[in-house]
């Protein structure tokens, strides 16, 4: 286990994994989320200028929650963030379908894989690696 100094208040505490914040933190960022989701539950069209003023959140912490995948908003929603590739508007995520497609393409043709992995039918599948069960005569 490591010390460290937590990124937003300082303190020092046991850090274990994730990101460099204290647990009294996290727990806040937690409470602030959780109070985010119910006022975009409740007001479904507000802004994220509304949102943060609203929920005295700031933009970066919305949009990371957002790339995150732990808030999605609808498509009739103002509220979106740009793929981090091309710059599309988005709902969610990090990249947009397209630029998420393109993506793994490269990446099978990379590993030289050049299409989509699929599973070997039975009849091909190694079985020299299965559980065998011996006789007891």
């Amino acid at each position: 286990m490591q010390v460290k100094n937590c990124k937003k208040c300082g303190r020092l505490y046991n850090y274990v994994l994730g990101e460099s914040i204290c647990p009294e933190c996290l727990k806040e960022i937690e409470d602030k989320f959780q109070e985010v989701k119910k006022y975009i539950r409740d007001n479904g069209n507000a802004s994220m200028e509304q949102i943060c003023e609203a929920c005295d959140v700031e933009t970066g912490q919305v949009q990371q929650w957002i790339r995150q995948e732990r808030l999605q908003f609808s498509a009739g929603s103002p509220v979106a963030v740009n793929c981090e590739k091309c710059g599309t508007r988005i709902m969610g995520g990090r990249f947009c379908a397209r630029c998420r497609d393109e993506m793994a393409r490269s990446l099978n043709q990379a590993m030289g894989l050049g299409g989509v992995m699929t599973e070997a039918p039975k009849s091909q599948r190694d079985n020299s690696n299965r559980m065998r069960f011996l006789d007891n005569k």
